[in-house]
């Protein structure tokens, strides 16, 4: 798993320690991007947690989710949360070393009791030590949270720093804009009480269908019930250990709500589980199968391929402004563009990191990363090998059908209502499930320079 070498420098291990009045948890903070642009350490907020103990157990849930490979077991290099402050809330996200799992804690508004907010993302420093205490507070005692250097620290960032070493995998950067593509096609399909969820939670750890892969459940009266097979109203739940996480703030959940979407025959889909906290919200989304990282659907081709998108995200990207909620109706009006232009746009600057999407409140949110978006381009394999079909004029129109010779065989691909099918493998294998092939996207590409004028 290939990445781009990474130093994250801090000012001081993040640490939790005892104060005249309680509890002070100050979470470090590097590299990061705000209005004001690039900043070594920026502050996002200090103030008290509502839920102290809840909040402690989330942000561990989302640690251990970056810490864990959940297919072929192995040590992660880079292992801190990414946190983003939205002017109302704080959210900290992070992938599973297999990049099949997202996971993402916000803590909002009623969550936190302090000043406003900042606006902007940067990386969090969680140390051994740091799990270690974070796994010890109670709700005895009140939580003062400090994300980004104190007055001290401020003073002596020319001193030394605490530096971190590792490596950022490509693929986590085309997972978080994958995970973002496939959550805005969800549903809410089933909503449990606190007391159904736990049961239901901890019935799966007990069950052996752990080990079975993807399994579907369907709700049954006030709860769920595990089916062999995807019936009506039914949701893929891929690999059942992987939502062990949860179990970190199951004791503070008042409810459980189940995203995915409709059953697709017998294939395995994506699906979400949010807890539901005081003041907060832990999300676990998974891949469809344990050993399918998000890096790999695909979902973001068809937005990659297009030059119309890339300038539309430019114009889009001057309209965010670190909204907790980004409202593509709202943008479409201001930038004059089409809806279905605003999402490819979105869809676009996802592939930076730049877009994430909440299920939740059912619409995007603006965040920052150091990605860019060619370089998703030039590490998706599909979409540079479509490239280099076109370009070198493997591709022949003819109407509704299309010719690409690859590989001394040739292919076609029809388009139907605005669909490419392909008859090649991998469209025989996953029927547009996982992304176009390369030989629909060289077609589409082939099509607008067409219709461009440029070909």
């Amino acid at each position: 798993m290939a990445g781009s070498p990474q130093t994250l420098a801090y000012t001081r291990p993040s640490e939790l320690h005892e104060t005249f009045g309680g509890l002070a948890l100050g979470l470090e903070t590097a590299g990061g991007f705000t209005p004001v642009g690039a900043e070594a350490h920026p502050t996002f907020f200090a103030g008290f947690l509502t839920s102290p103990q809840a909040a402690a157990r989330g942000l561990l849930a989302v640690a251990d989710v970056a810490a864990t490979r959940y297919y072929q077991a192995a040590r992660p290099g880079l292992l801190d949360p990414v946190v983003t402050g939205n002017g109302d809330r704080l959210r900290f996200e992070s992938f599973s070393g297999c990049c099949g799992v997202y996971a993402r804690l916000d803590v909002l508004q009623d969550g936190l009791d302090g000043a406003e907010t900042g606006h902007g993302t940067t990386n969090v420093d969680v140390n051994a030590p740091l799990r270690t205490a974070l796994s010890r507070i109670t709700d005895g005692d009140p939580l003062h949270l400090r994300v980004g250097p104190d007055e001290l620290a401020v003073t002596t960032m020319d001193g030394q720093v605490v530096e971190k070493k590792g490596r950022l995998p490509d693929r986590w950067l085309r997972g978080f804009a994958e995970a973002q593509v496939v959550s805005a096609q969800f549903d809410l399909r089933a909503e449990l009480s606190a007391a159904e969820a736990a049961r239901f939670l901890r019935s799966l750890s007990r069950s052996s269908s752990a080990s079975r892969g993807a399994m579907w459940v369907v709700p049954a009266g006030r709860s769920l019930r595990l089916t062999a097979r995807p019936v009506v109203g039914a949701v893929c739940l891929p690999g059942p250990e992987r939502l062990a996480a949860l179990q970190q703030v199951l004791r503070h959940a008042t409810r459980l709500r189940v995203f995915g979407p409709a059953p697709d025959g017998m294939a395995a889909t994506a699906s979400a589980w949010e807890l539901t906290l005081p003041g907060m919200r832990l999300t676990l989304t998974l891949s469809p199968e344990a050993g399918r990282g998000f890096s790999g659907e695909g979902a973001v081709l068809e937005a990659l391929a297009t030059d119309e998108a890339a300038e539309d995200a430019e114009a889009v990207a001057l309209l965010l402004s670190w909204e907790p909620r980004v409202d593509p109706v709202d943008l479409s009006e201001r930038s004059g563009l089409t809806v279905a232009r605003v999402k490819a746009a979105l869809t676009r600057l996802g592939t930076s990191g730049r877009v994430g999407y909440d299920i939740a409140d059912a619409c995007y949110f603006h965040r920052e990363m150091p990605y860019d978006t060619d370089r998703a381009e030039r590490h998706n394999p599909r979409l540079v090998a479509a490239r280099s079909l076109f370009s070198s004029g493997a591709v022949r129109l003819d109407g509704t059908l299309a010719a690409v010779a690859s590989a001394d065989v040739t292919y076609l691909v029809r388009e139907q209502d605005g669909a490419l099918s392909c008859t090649c493998r991998w469209w025989a294998d996953h029927r547009g499930r996982r992304g176009p092939c390369k030989h629909a996207l060289a077609v589409r590409i082939a099509r607008r320079a067409t219709a461009d004028g440029t070909r």
